[in-house]
């Protein structure tokens, strides 16, 4: 029976695969929530909630709180996360490394938008991703946030997509990470904002606030010559396991 299923599948162009950390990425993640008892997931970045709802599919059943600045995205992302228990999305805003506003660049494929300028690099790599528009956003720090949805005992978990602004999403959540067992970040390997910082330095941050580099995961690729311009990183406090 199960090689008929296989074979109708296959005949179709599709294929069956156990779940693995080999052949999927958010199950390696899923992995990792697991053996450190993660039950609170931030999810940073969460355009229309495609993270979250890939990591509810493998199996994540903790908590949920996404933030996403973009007026179409956040609209998406609400209706996505109504449906779905155990799921909050906070009120519309970037985050960064201040309280108050501050202007956001809208891509042409939504999931590039950014506040700092896009450079060449990465425009002439992704079709479709230039700046089409931009629109003023609140933004506020995850410190002045967090109180709101984190209790003591909280196993946290962040997950950071800001398009070359993590430095700064870092910079407002100095209290916060104290408190936070793992995350993970979009790494460029080149520069593809002006003013971001590289993987190395982030690297070398987080692993100075007690985080060490847990698994590293293919990202954004150049498909014109094949190379890697930025990497999913993956990180957890080793020692908040028992």
């Amino acid at each position: 029976m199960k090689y008929f299923i296989k074979k109708i599948v296959r005949r179709a162009g599709f294929d069956i695969r156990r779940l693995s950390a080999a052949s999927n990425p958010l199950f390696q993640v899923l992995l990792g929530l697991r053996k450190f008892k993660i039950d609170m997931l931030i999810d940073v970045g969460a355009n229309v909630g495609q993270f979250a709802l890939e990591l509810r599919s493998v199996g994540y059943t903790g908590r949920i709180v996404s933030f996403e600045p973009l007026n179409s995205a956040h609209a998406k992302l609400s209706h996505a996360a109504a449906r779905i228990p155990n799921w909050e999305v906070h009120r519309r805003c970037a985050l960064g490394d201040f309280d108050g506003e501050i202007r956001i660049n809208i891509a042409g494929n939504s999931v590039s938008s950014s506040i700092l300028p896009m450079l060449e690099s990465h425009s002439s790599a992704a079709e479709g991703s230039s700046y089409i528009s931009s629109e003023t956003v609140p933004i506020v720090k995850l410190d002045t946030v967090a109180p709101e949805y984190l209790s003591k005992g909280d196993r946290v978990f962040i997950k950071i997509d800001t398009q070359g602004f993590e430095w700064q999403v870092l910079d407002g959540a100095s209290a916060t990470l104290k408190h936070v067992q793992g995350l993970m970040c979009e790494l460029s390997l080149v520069p593809l904002y002006a003013g971001e910082h590289l993987w190395m330095e982030l690297i070398n941050r987080l692993k100075s606030e007690g985080f060490t580099l847990w698994a590293i995961q293919p990202g954004f690729k150049d498909l014109q010559d094949g190379r890697t311009l930025q990497i999913d990183a993956i990180f957890f406090r080793t020692d908040s396991v028992n």
